[in-house]
């Protein structure tokens, strides 16, 4: 059943990446060779192979200057099953943050957290304190399977939760790269010391099966050229879809009866990657494939790695997930060949309740007599400035308490294991650090938002994405309350890029990325992430937000259903109806909170436009630049006296330009 060598169509050669994996060792080589060499940056088969030590090599665009060196810099990735952070590893991360990074951690979409602005000749004490301090990047990622996600909430009264902690654990374990390059490159060969393996892991990466393993290399499971591409897996219980369960290649879905763990369902072949202008590039949920039971949750992990490792496509990389594979195969014939694997026929799929969303902040009972603490990160970006303080406070926070953290997959973080009697003191340190406790304080839109890294570092990024959706976000406020739905939210995402690190395609509203200024925008997600949206804009420059919101944002207020959200509302009426709705719509002026460009002093925005002409279209518009604190009285005198910004504006201008003639 297994093909030792590169399964691919007769007419094709394997891409380049498959040769650089075939000669890299098990991983070593050339990253070994270039760490040594005094240089700023590896080559370019040593970034690949880098990739699956959890490092990205990247250049800081703000940073480059015509006809010098680019500003390389490195990006580490911590591999956390499950979301969870030790104390010990915490201190750790924040320390390198400070020494050898940009002094800021950010929290990923899959609960492990990123450092950015490493040096090359600071990347191995980077990872070896790291590996020395209950942490890894190994496998983070590449070609492998990436960090296992659960649930982050710290239910102890949950067995279910509790089982999708372990089994979430288990599964990293299993699917770890066994080659002995990590620790011979980062720590001089000596292992460091982790918790024991579960016992029926050991056994199950060595059991055979029906041709799950390869028999020659350091690699049982994955063999010379181990995945295709990234493999990403999940472990959740029923109705808990904090995970984006359908956006994974693999989840497992715990399956009880009362307190007794009974097995899994299964789901295979989510993804969201894509590229612009790619028809054969898509996202795509993943579909129920059977259920197994617990003594067979290993066996069948095992089934469907190999099935994607043997069968999927090893010419085309944008081609090579797992959810290519059952696409193109139909999701009957993917089953049969798991089973192949699995040696045995599979169940089939039990019945679940429907999936919700949530994201487990602010305070908690943990079910022990203890509490649990959900903390707002905006944008995973752990970091101080002059409003706040929130990498300080964590650190204070796990140095006088020395709480365990789980990250969660909104890019959030949750300390646990507190006594009652601390919970005033941990309050105390985050007000006095400014940092907001009450989920209910948080604005809904900022809440429920994700955004990637994109612009500066990220190689992929044609645009901005974290930087900007903050005045991204304050302007669909004012939209929202200027025709009159000023309470209400919906989930937002957006990427710098189609690779959909922050999973724009589940979302109510995505903005991607397809040049500067310019987002594709999807509609139609469900507020529960459980159904992918849809292109309704291709290409959107940014500074027509407004003109193209307004109309969709008119049409579901007087057309939605009660308590129907944005996205249901969008996948209910169709795209055909909003379309033939904004056609016939005359907008009114609008003024917009917008990001200052680069030769505009630091502040808000208002984008003043004109009044419309009668066939609809706006007249040219001009916008200017004003500081936040003077935006600021403008807003509050303009609420207390029922003007618009834009009136303020023009009124105060016209009054200056009497003066001035």
């Amino acid at each position: 059943m297994v093909n030792s060598s590169i399964p691919t169509p007769a007419t094709k050669k394997p891409s380049k990446v498959e040769g650089i994996k075939e000669r890299s060792s098990f991983l070593r080589e050339p990253v070994a060779t270039e760490l040594l060499q005094d240089t700023t940056h590896f080559t370019e088969e040593a970034i690949q192979i880098l990739k699956f030590h959890g490092s990205y090599q990247q250049d800081n665009r703000d940073n480059r200057v015509k006809g010098q060196e680019k500003d390389y810099q490195f990006m580490l990735r911590t591999k956390n099953p499950g979301g969870l952070v030790p104390p010990q590893l915490y201190l750790t991360l924040d320390r390198l943050a400070e020494e050898y990074g940009n002094q800021t951690l950010r929290a990923t979409t899959r609960q492990g957290f990123q450092l950015h602005g490493i040096l090359k000749k600071n990347l191995r004490s980077a990872i070896a304190a790291i590996i020395e301090n209950l942490g890894s990047t190994l496998a983070a990622c590449g070609d492998v399977n990436r960090n296992v996600m659960a649930p982050p909430a710290p239910f102890k009264n949950r067995a279910d939760y509790q089982y999708a902690w372990k089994y979430a654990q288990n599964i990293a374990d299993l699917l770890t790269p066994q080659t002995g390059a990590y620790y011979e490159i980062w720590l001089d060969g000596e292992k460091a010391i982790s918790a024991e393996e579960d016992p029926a892991v050991k056994e199950a990466r060595q059991k055979n099966g029906s041709g799950t393993i390869v028999h020659e290399g350091e690699e049982p499971i994955y063999g010379t050229h181990y995945m295709p591409r990234k493999f990403k897996v999940c472990v959740t219980v029923p109705e808990d879809n904090s995970v984006d369960l359908f956006s994974q290649d693999l989840t497992l879905v715990v399956m009880m009866n009362q307190q007794e763990l009974q097995g899994f369902n299964v789901y295979a072949g989510g993804g969201l990657g894509r590229t612009h202008n790619k028809e054969e590039t898509f996202a795509r949920l993943a579909d129920p494939i059977c259920y197994v039971d617990k003594e067979d949750v290993y066996d069948i992990v095992k089934a469907i790695v190999a099935t994607q490792r043997d069968y999927g496509d090893r010419t085309d990389r944008r081609h090579a997930r797992l959810k290519y594979l059952i696409h193109d195969w139909g999701v009957d014939k993917f089953r049969s060949m798991v089973e192949k694997y699995f040696g045995k026929p599979l169940q089939p799929f039990k019945p679940l309740p429907e999936f919700k969303y949530e994201d487990f902040l602010g305070w908690h009972e943990q079910g022990d007599g203890k509490l649990f603490l959900g903390i707002s990160v905006q944008n995973g970006r752990i970091m101080d400035d002059e409003k706040m303080q929130l990498r300080t406070a964590l650190r204070e926070i796990v140095e006088q308490f020395n709480l365990p953290m789980r990250l969660t997959p909104h890019h959030n973080v949750i300390f646990y294991e507190i006594e009652p009697e601390k919970r005033q003191a941990i309050e105390g340190i985050l007000s006095r650090h400014h940092v907001e406790a009450d989920p209910n304080a948080i604005k809904p839109l900022v809440r429920y938002a994700m955004a990637c890294p994109a612009l500066p570092t990220c190689g992929l990024a044609t645009t901005e994405s974290e930087r900007i959706i903050p005045s991204v976000l304050d302007r669909i406020e004012a939209l929202l309350d200027k025709v009159g739905l000023s309470n209400e939210h919906f989930v937002i995402r957006m990427t710098g890029c189609p690779n959909g690190c922050a999973r724009p395609y589940m979302a109510e509203l995505g903005f991607v990325g397809t040049s500067p200024e310019t987002y594709q925008i999807w509609l139609g997600g469900s507020p529960n992430q459980t159904r992918l949206a849809q292109v309704y804009i291709e290409k959107m420059p940014l500074h027509n937000m407004e003109a193209e919101f307004e109309p969709i944002f008119v049409y579901y207020k007087q057309a939605r259903q009660a308590e129907e959200s944005l996205g249901d509302f969008c996948d209910r009426v169709g795209f055909p109806a909003i379309r033939e709705f904004a056609a016939n719509y005359t907008p009114q002026a609008i003024e917009e909170t917008v990001q200052p460009t680069s030769d505009e002093p630091t502040g808000n925005g208002i984008a003043v436009i004109e009044t419309p002409v009668s066939n609809g279209k706006l007249r040219s518009r001009h916008r200017i630049s004003i500081r936040d604190d003077v935006y600021d009285k403008l807003k509050a005198i303009g609420t207390r006296e029922g003007k618009t910004l834009t009136t303020m504006v023009n009124e105060a201008l016209e009054t200056y330009l009497k003066d001035q003639l």
